[in-house]
């Protein structure tokens, strides 16, 4: 005779419960089985410490100098430097992406303008506001032209 699985309780039922009393601390939720004071970490920490330590041997391309100049100005101040190159990264990887996301703009451009000319493989390309204006767009950056007064 097979088994039957036993069900499951319904997700809706754990979700609309409401936390039990003293889960909040700090401002900070605790779910129910850490506040009996059984902690069980459920992923190995192994990857981040990695991911720290390379950290700290990466030089970004936007300097930690610029970064913290710009992270003090907007009242934030970081005491760990690997906080400050983990958001020169992150602003690196942004840049990196509204840039790639402007140059496809610019090669569909000129795809479906019909100019096939010149189908070399080291076509250089220029950035254009023209080109960058929908790629910032579409990271929620509106960017408008200055109106020119002649």
């Amino acid at each position: 005779p097979a088994e039957r699985p036993v069900p499951a309780a319904p997700v809706s039922a754990a979700v609309a419960a409401a936390p039990p009393e003293g889960a909040m601390s700090n401002g900070v939720y605790v779910p129910p089985s850490a506040a009996n004071g059984d902690v069980k970490p459920v992923v190995s920490t192994t990857p981040l410490v990695d991911f720290l330590m390379q950290l700290e041997d990466y030089t970004p391309t936007i300097p930690d100098a610029v970064t913290g100049y710009y992270l003090n100005r907007a009242g934030f101040e970081a005491s760990d430097p690997r906080i400050i190159r983990l958001i020169s990264l992150a602003a690196q990887k942004f840049i990196s992406d509204i840039a790639n996301d402007a140059l496809q703009h610019c090669k569909m451009k000129g795809t479906a303008s019909g100019s096939s000319r010149n189908k070399s493989k080291d076509k250089k390309y220029t950035l254009t506001m023209e080109d960058l204006t929908p790629a910032l767009a579409e990271y929620g950056i509106n960017v408008k032209k200055p109106h020119y007064f002649t």
